[in-house]
């Protein structure tokens, strides 16, 4: 056994480790922080900053002209809660982002299996059907409010007042915008994910006689749920914050039917209330139902995976 004066003398005269090999060691780490640094910076700055403002001012008297007025905590949150256009314009999002999300996803699903095979169209058709996402939301809107309006051209030859007059009606109407403008997006999503697929797969299907209904059942939609997955999460939350399509077209109308509740936010803050702090309240509550979802949303995934 040796003894710990040896051991000792053992310890002093190994070598130690070089100043340049700590360097190397830390380089990489250094690196990985500089290529962070700015997506971490703009995170902190226009993410996180803001969110901690909203929630300073949720629980301030904060009026959009006379600024902070003091602490008035839960009064905001009473408030919103008490709020007559509340729920309806709770319940009009859900029923939009679910008859928005169904039909957005089926379209483009089936836009993707159109496409798939290479053929003399296929770059046409994926091309036309990709052109209207180059085109922005609030662009798109004014066009689609431009066709709606009873002075259009089309509008006036088929005999037709106007596609916004009713609540039901105002509905479909931009629904039809949101699915002819995101239809090509979600499709070139799908598109990359069917690619993905091995060629080898589906040929041991076809040589074990499978049909290609049992095929698109067992083997493509299975095999797509990762690309399903993250259209849906993208349309669901895009369709929860829905502002400009509403606002463009209809503006909460007829009777406040197709209010959205990011467009009460803007209400309470700008028109009408302006009254910031009540309308930071009712964004930190969005905020957290957004939260709850996208991790809902996550976990039926990664469970699905397993």
């Amino acid at each position: 056994m040796a003894s710990p004066v040896s051991t000792l003398e053992q310890q002093r005269s190994s070598p130690a480790v070089p100043v340049k090999g700590l360097k190397r060691r830390r380089r990489p780490k250094l690196t990985g922080w500089a290529y962070a640094a700015p997506t971490a910076l703009f995170v902190l700055i226009f993410f996180v900053v803001p969110v901690i403002l909203v929630a300073r001012m949720s629980v301030s008297d904060w009026g959009l002209f006379t600024g902070d007025r003091g602490w008035n905590a839960p009064e905001n949150y009473q408030d919103v809660m008490d709020d007559r256009l509340l729920w309806p314009a709770v319940w009009f999002t859900i029923k939009y982002t679910v008859v928005t999300t169904v039909i957005l996803l089926g379209l483009a699903l089936a836009l993707a299996l159109l496409v798939q095979e290479s053929s003399r169209w296929t770059g046409i058709l994926r091309s036309s059907f990709l052109v209207p996402s180059a085109l922005g939301l609030a662009s798109a809107s004014l066009l689609f409010y431009a066709l709606y309006s009873p002075q259009s051209t089309p509008l006036g030859f088929l005999g037709i007042d106007s596609f916004l007059g009713t609540p039901s009606s105002a509905l479909w109407s931009t629904v039809a915008l949101i699915v002819w403008r995101f239809a090509g997006f979600y499709m070139l999503l799908l598109l990359v994910g069917l690619q993905s697929i091995s060629d080898d797969v589906y040929e041991a299907a076809r040589l074990d006689g499978a049909s290609r209904m049992q095929t698109f059942r067992h083997i493509t939609l299975p095999l797509l749920k990762p690309s399903l997955a993250l259209c849906a999460i993208l349309c669901v939350t895009g369709s929860l914050l829905a502002f400009d399509q509403f606002y463009i077209l209809t503006k909460g109308g007829p009777d406040n039917s197709t209010i959205t509740i990011v467009q009460l936010v803007y209400n309470m803050a700008f028109y009408g209330q302006n009254n910031l702090g009540r309308a930071a309240a009712l964004s930190i509550l969005i905020l957290a139902v957004l939260l709850v979802v996208n991790v809902l949303q996550f976990r039926g995934l990664r469970g699905r995976e397993d």
